[in-house]
């Protein structure tokens, strides 16, 4: 037997990782459904920017929050006179009023069966006297403007208008309510990053294995290379992938970003640069993204890899797609109902439990500013992610590839019990 054949030549596990991880890196890297890949996400971002700004411009128009006013005409300006004055003090508070036209000089004008006809875009109206005002509209909507039509009212009625002293503000940098709701707004939107990019990305890996058992491919490398160097390869291999998509969504984002931030800003409503610093610093928290984002990655890959080495063909894999991104949400929503809950046994939960830990621990980051425990939180997540690929790898040996512990030497009591065995059988 040559040098080359024998089992002590072979490569170790991660040079054979090393070398499937590099072999699929490029092979992915350098084919045109790449580009297709990073063109993906760019459309589901254009359509939902443009859909929730025409849906937010169809909302404003729709949801009309006007009150009409059906009094007299002294009673409906002392109204509006004292919607003006009480405005600065009471801002949004307070309905926007409207004079029904069709109200004036009509002391038999009936509010109901105006309403009733749906005639005009009122969500309410006021009838009746400054001193016995009457509300007409829906349960939801009197129960919404009663009040502050009481106020108007009464304001209105007031030989003088109502004076307010002036209050002097004084100002503080911060205080522990603040900063603590302000961090957790940094904590929510980290986690819906990591979350996005994790469902984005971590579904490749479901379908790796399928083209590769087709073609037979697998069974060469089996027999070359354990299997565990196998998974870990595809498994990094697929992370590498993940980082330069990232990396150039990041680029392409900060440019447009850098060109038309305002108009972005002005369409979504959300600015990144008014988020709350979090307790570890940006630096740090950054750095802590990015690992973060590896270990929710290799451990959905590493569980995604073996549900998916199980398929036998793309229809399974696509039957497999369903539950596993349900399985996604779940854990989404245990890491974000957890973030109000610190020291509690269900955050706990959370940070043990390996797929729920990286979103948990990237939300403490953002609200407690101790280092060590993400140390071990990662030095955990990385021994669940062994563990699962290990137990993935011996699975499909098993129960797909039928090879047991083939290959492997027997101890000698075994070889030396069926050497007997043999004898006794040729006797």
């Amino acid at each position: 037997m040559s040098d080359a054949a024998h089992p002590k030549s072979r490569l170790s596990a991660l040079q054979a990782a090393w070398v499937i991880a590099r072999r699929d890196f490029v092979a992915v890297l350098f084919s045109r459904a790449f580009f297709f890949f990073l063109l993906g996400p760019l459309f589901p971002v254009i359509v939902g920017g443009l859909a929730g700004g025409i849906g937010g411009q169809v909302q404003r128009e729709a949801m009309s929050s006007e009150v009409g006013l059906a009094m007299s005409a002294e009673d409906n300006a002392a109204v509006l006179a004292a919607r003006a004055h009480l405005r600065p003090q009471l801002g949004n508070s307070l309905p926007d009023l409207a004079e029904i036209e069709s109200a004036r000089g009509d002391p038999e004008f009936d509010a109901r069966a105006f309403l009733q006809e749906k005639r005009g875009n009122y969500a309410a109206i006021v009838t009746g006297s400054l001193d016995e005002p009457e509300l007409f509209g829906t349960a939801g909507q009197v129960a919404r403007w009663q009040g502050p039509v009481a106020l108007l009212a009464a304001n209105a009625a007031a030989a003088e208008p109502a004076s307010f002293p002036m209050v002097t503000p004084q100002l503080v940098a911060t205080t522990a309510v603040t900063e603590r709701s302000d961090r957790i707004r940094t904590a929510q939107a980290a986690q819906m990053m990591l979350f996005l990019l994790t469902m984005l990305l971590a579904g490749m890996v479901l379908s790796n294995l399928v083209e590769e058992k087709a073609n037979k491919i697998i069974e060469i490398l089996a027999a070359a290379i354990p299997m565990d160097a196998v998974f870990l390869g595809k498994l990094f291999a697929m992370l590498a992938v993940s980082l330069v998509g990232i990396g150039v969504w990041g680029a392409v984002g900060f440019g447009l970003w850098s060109v038309g931030g305002e108009a972005i800003t002005a369409a979504t409503g959300f600015n990144p640069a008014n988020l709350p610093a979090p307790a570890v610093g940006w630096p740090m928290f950054v750095v802590l993204g990015v690992l973060y984002f590896a270990m929710a990655y290799l451990l959905l890959g590493a569980l995604f890899l073996t549900i998916g080495a199980m398929a036998a063909t793309v229809r399974e894999v696509q039957t497999l797609s369903m539950p596993v991104t349900m399985m996604q949400l779940m854990v989404f929503f245990l890491a974000a109902y957890v973030i109000t809950q610190p020291g509690s046994a269900l955050e706990l939960l959370a940070i043990v439990f390996p797929l729920s830990s990286p979103f948990a621990m990237l939300a403490r980051a953002a609200l407690q500013e101790t280092l060590w425990v993400h140390a071990a939180a990662l030095a955990w997540q990385g021994l669940m992610v062994a563990l699962i690929v290990k137990g993935g790898s011996t699975l499909f040996r098993r129960r797909v590839m039928k090879s047991g512990a083939a290959g492997r030497d027997k101890p000698a009591r075994r070889r030396f019990a069926f050497g007997k065995r043999a004898a006794d059988a040729a006797k």
